[in-house]
């Protein structure tokens, strides 16, 4: 039986049914004020049942009257923005992205609403699910259509900007506003980074607003893990699975699933930067290379976009392990960006109208770069020897010249200290480098610096030092016979260690710990996943043969394999921003958890 051409036995119903006249009509009537059919609508569209067809029937309709709303209809468009549009059929979506270009050109009073809805599809939708008898809310990490419902969202933007040429001012607060809490899951905070990322791709000049944002929470993640909780909780897992390998079997499917198993970060703060890591390292990959070939321009504006950051965040904070690495992983692109990299943190360190505690962090940074990044040649990195002793021993010259007793002060001296340590760190691990191939002309090279004067200077960079950094620079400069620095070891350990001025005014006072607020930051990267990008450009710590040692002192060495990091635990774990705070180091002791240290009590 067909009744208006339309075959009623084998074609479905379609829930078209509506109460009410057309829009135009319920917007007449609200005006003259009979709310009942506009009530009505409100409720109709509010229906979690709604079909595909009456969402269309309805979207078309307010299209042909978009003019007539205006503020006054606040709630009405509101109920239409919540509208279930995302992941819809083709023809929904169509349809609701006409009806959102329609409306932000007629009434731009509601651009940023549409852009609230939009940024609010950036993560997975919320679902409940039940455990133990207790109804959860959580993201739906598994749904299957998520990168489909995101192509809708980014359309959306796009014509959205297209129509609204400002809408990047209006866009940037509300993606700072709706960036999940950093508690959330991985996968949350993975989904809303991606789509962040991504809209820099088609709205270019919030790149560098969008990247500072999302470093700003990264860094929160960061501080929050330290090395020695990250360290610590992998040192229990692989306990725990020795216990268990110990006292079960371990069938093949077990084995089996041990690489994905591994690959997790048991520290779970851990295991969300992991994943962060990872989605702005390839960000930085695909927008430096296109078609396996460096794009110069890109790459140049993500380079200054990322160092703006890094001075404005990631210098200031102190104990961060992980988030600079981006800046590293970029300079692995080419040399020029490292050489830009090391000359900017140069400026830095030798600016006297920078404030001491930045021009500190800068030393600190230059040395870890220059020891730990394989992909420095040795020309760059005697290139910043020969600028770092040349300022060190025009700052020895100001002192002698001064006609003052020079005294072994951090307070007043703290960029010297620290860029005797990056010169010290970075020697420790090139000189192998520095000495191959023409050990004659490498000998001579590092005996042009005079680091004798240095070391026997009234300001005595030995005494404040990192322990482990002195006796190893010691044992290196020793055995080449270039600077001997046990004579004034020995004496500094007879010493009570240096003055420190009280921060909070009045008298100084005296200390017996090391005050220098040593920071290394490119020490080894802990984070499994996006490590595997970092890990071919970086060099690890090499022991130091036994020729190279003092005979006396090798037997300290220990037995302790497969460690990459010689400072022995030393590195202070101070929090907040780079400073001093005196109480925290000094330990002449080897933790048992670091491998290789070298020779530390003399």
């Amino acid at each position: 039986m067909e009744i208006d051409g339309r075959d009623f036995l084998n074609t479905p119903p379609v829930k078209t049914v509506r109460f009410g006249g057309s829009v135009a009509e319920t917007l007449a009537k609200h005006k003259q004020g009979d709310s009942s059919d506009y009530e009505l609508l409100k409720h109709q569209l509010a229906d979690p049942e709604i079909k595909d067809a009456q969402i269309i029937n309805w979207l078309q309709e307010f299209r042909s009257c978009v003019t007539q709303l205006t503020k006054d209809h606040e709630q009405l468009i509101y109920t239409i923005l919540r509208l279930p549009w995302v992941g819809r059929s083709h023809a929904v979506v169509e349809e609701y992205m006409a009806f959102l270009s329609n409306l932000v050109s007629a009434q731009t009073v509601y651009l940023c609403a549409c852009l609230k809805m939009v940024v609010s599809h950036f993560t997975p939708k919320r679902v409940t699910i039940c455990e133990g008898g207790v109804d959860i809310s959580d993201s739906d990490d598994e749904d299957e259509n998520l990168p489909r419902n995101f192509d809708q969202c980014h359309q959306a933007l796009q014509l959205i900007t297209r129509y609204v040429p400002s809408t990047s001012r209006f866009l940037m607060p509300i993606l700072q506003e709706n960036f999940p809490f950093v508690q959330k899951s991985s996968r949350t905070l993975e989904c809303y980074v991606h789509n962040l990322l991504r809209v820099t791709t088609y709205i270019p000049s919030i790149q560098r607003d969008i990247l500072e944002v999302i470093i700003g929470k990264m860094l929160k993640l960061d501080v929050s893990a330290s090395r020695s909780d990250i360290e610590e909780a992998e040192e229990n897992v692989v306990q725990n699975q020795q216990t268990e390998e110990g006292l079960f079997d371990m069938d093949e499917d077990m084995s089996a699933d041990q690489p994905s198993r591994t690959a997790v970060m048991a520290h779970p703060v851990a295991e969300r930067l992991d994943t962060l890591m990872a989605v702005l390292m390839a960000y930085i990959k695909d927008v430096c290379y296109v078609n396996d070939t460096l794009h110069v321009e890109r790459t140049k504006d993500l380079y200054r976009d990322l160092l703006s950051v890094f001075d404005k965040l990631i210098l200031p904070t102190h104990a961060s392990c992980h988030v600079q690495y981006t800046l590293f992983y970029l300079c692995s692109f080419r040399v020029a960006l490292a050489e830009a990299f090391l000359d900017h943190l140069w400026k830095i360190l030798q600016s006297p109208s920078q404030p001491a505690v930045l021009r500190q962090a800068a030393a600190g940074y230059l040395g870890s770069f220059l020891a730990r990044a394989k992909f420095i040649p040795v020309l760059t990195v005697r290139a910043c020897l020969d600028l770092l002793l040349s300022w060190i021993h025009r700052y020895i010259d100001s002192q002698d010249s001064s006609g003052r007793q020079a005294c072994c002060d951090i307070s007043l001296h703290g960029p010297f200290y620290t860029a005797c340590q990056a010169v010290f760190y970075t020697i420790i691990f090139r000189h192998r480098a520095m000495l191959e191939g023409n050990m004659k002309k490498g000998l001579e090279y590092l005996q042009s610096l005079n680091l004798e004067r240095v070391v026997m200077c009234q300001l005595n960079p030995l005494k404040v030092c990192l322990p482990s950094v002195t006796s190893m620079f010691a044992a290196i400069t020793r055995t080449y016979q270039v600077v001997f620095c046990y004579t004034i070891i020995e004496r500094n350990n007879r010493h009570m260690l240096p003055v420190v001025r009280s921060s909070a005014g009045g008298d100084s006072v005296t200390t017996n710990t090391n005050p220098l607020d040593s920071f290394f930051p490119f020490d080894p990267y802990l984070l499994k996943r996006s490590g595997k990008l970092i890990e071919p450009l970086y060099q690890v710590w090499e022991e130091l043969s036994d020729a190279e040692l003092l005979p006396t002192k090798t037997g300290q060495q220990g037995s302790r394999e497969d460690e990459d990091d010689f400072l022995c635990g030393e590195t202070p774990k101070a929090e907040g921003i780079v400073g001093m705070t005196p109480s925290s180091y000094g330990s002449n002791i080897c933790s048992p958890s670091s491998v290789g240290s070298p020779p530390v009590a003399f």
